[in-house]
């Protein structure tokens, strides 16, 4: 043997690989019959594609099926569009489906993925250009058919919802050859008519029914209006490229113009909530009010000149009565202390002495004697008394020792 072994495994993914790789397989459509057509029970279709020289396998997962509003039966001719690519287990190729539609309408669909591409590229569907829907819209144009139940179902539900609320109808044709140009006109005379929001829609139908609002013309009218437009056309499940480009989407008709007008009964409620609310405020501010009045009031009395004299009056008939307090509590302690000084110096007072029995010496000139040593003998001394001085001379000088004389 000659050269490398690979495994059933690595042959079936190197298979799978070149599938990848291959930009025409990977978003391919593909027409043919339907055949063997099986629903699992977890959402996702098996079917095979044949015509009259071969058939493939195909799949639809669960993820996809949103999109599909109609039942796949067996001999129905479909356009599948997805991706080619192995099934590795089983070694067999199939067709990965992302969409599919019926034959009949696949140009068109084509054509739908063409325009749709070419318009998001140029950011036609961009959420920045996309105008905010007013809350509370009194004038509301309505671009549609005069006929049909489209305009009932907005007319019903506006007249319910808010009965104040005016319509305006800019009567269109909404189907057929014409209806691309008139939808053009309507939108452009509802935009300069000054109303506050444009309704664009119609009634369900099958794709050829709604063409005039994937013409190009129609995506640019819509886009280049400054009113803000609400695309409701056909049913939940049809989508035209007017739905992409519009500033909002409304699966219906009726749905638009549950957008559009507002509930006047839960207008009133919420207007008298925020009465309330109003009011409940304004009567906490006015008592915050008052009471910054009734402080205001204190505090003006209090700065009044004729109560800043009373105050100062009273503040001095204080001060005099500390003022007199601590005087008098000053002469008290003054005249304690003098009463003490004044028995002291009388205790100290010679007067006081003599009139005990005491008598004061003194020399010739007055000085006081007050030992023996002072006098010599024949010096003359003066003896006071309380009463009385005697002169006298002295005869004799003896030293005692005074605590020998009071043994």
């Amino acid at each position: 043997m000659k050269g490398s072994v690979y495994s059933v495994s690595q042959v079936n993914n190197y298979i799978k690989n070149m599938f990848a790789q291959d930009f025409a397989l990977s978003k391919i459509y593909v027409k043919g019959e339907i055949s063997n057509c099986k629903y699992h029970s977890t959402g996702h279709i098996y079917f095979t594609l044949k015509d009259k020289g071969g058939v493939l396998q195909g799949v639809m997962f669960a993820g996809n099926t949103s999109g599909l509003n109609f039942r796949l039966e067996e001999g129905m001719q479909v356009i599948c569009f997805g991706s080619i690519s192995i099934y590795e287990k089983s070694g067999s190729y199939q067709i990965y489906a992302r969409e599919i539609i019926p034959d009949g309408n696949g140009d068109l669909h084509i054509r739908f993925e063409q325009l749709k591409a070419e318009l998001e590229e140029m950011g036609m569907f961009d959420d920045m250009y996309k105008k905010p829907i007013p809350k509370y819209a009194t004038k509301i144009g309505i671009c549609t058919a005069d006929t049909g139940a489209a305009i009932r179902d907005i007319i019903n539900i506006s007249k319910r919802r808010n009965p104040y609320v005016q319509l305006y109808l800019y009567p269109t044709l909404v189907q057929g050859e014409k209806a691309a140009p008139s939808i053009v006109n309507a939108l452009k005379f509802m935009d300069s008519f000054g109303v506050d929001v444009i309704i664009l829609g119609r009634g369900g139908g099958s794709i050829e029914d709604l063409w005039a609002f994937n013409e190009e013309i129609v995506a640019k009218a819509i886009f280049e209006c400054e009113t803000p437009v609400i695309s409701a056309v056909g049913h939940e499940t049809d989508t035209t490229i007017a739905d992409y480009v519009a500033d909002l989407r409304a699966p219906t008709p009726s749905a638009a113009a549950e957008l559009a007008v507002f509930d006047i009964n839960d207008f009133d409620e919420r207007l008298m909530s925020y009465r309330l609310e109003l009011i409940r405020k304004m009567n906490n501010k006015l008592d915050l009010k008052r009471l910054m009045l009734e402080k205001y009031k204190s505090d003006f009395k209090s700065l009044n000149p004729k109560t800043q004299l009373q105050t100062k009056r009273q503040y001095a008939a204080d001060l005099q009565t500390k003022l007199e307090y601590l005087i008098k509590n000053k002469l008290d302690n003054s005249k304690y202390n003098l009463n003490i000084f004044a028995q002291r110096l009388e205790g100290n007072s010679p007067l006081k002495k003599l009139s005990q029995g005491f008598a004061y010496v003194s020399d010739t000139d007055n000085n006081q004697i007050k030992s023996v040593n002072e006098i010599n003998e024949a010096d003359t001394i003066n003896i006071t008394f309380k009463d009385g001085k005697i002169r006298a001379s002295v005869t004799e000088v003896e030293q005692i020792n005074l605590g020998e004389c009071y043994e």
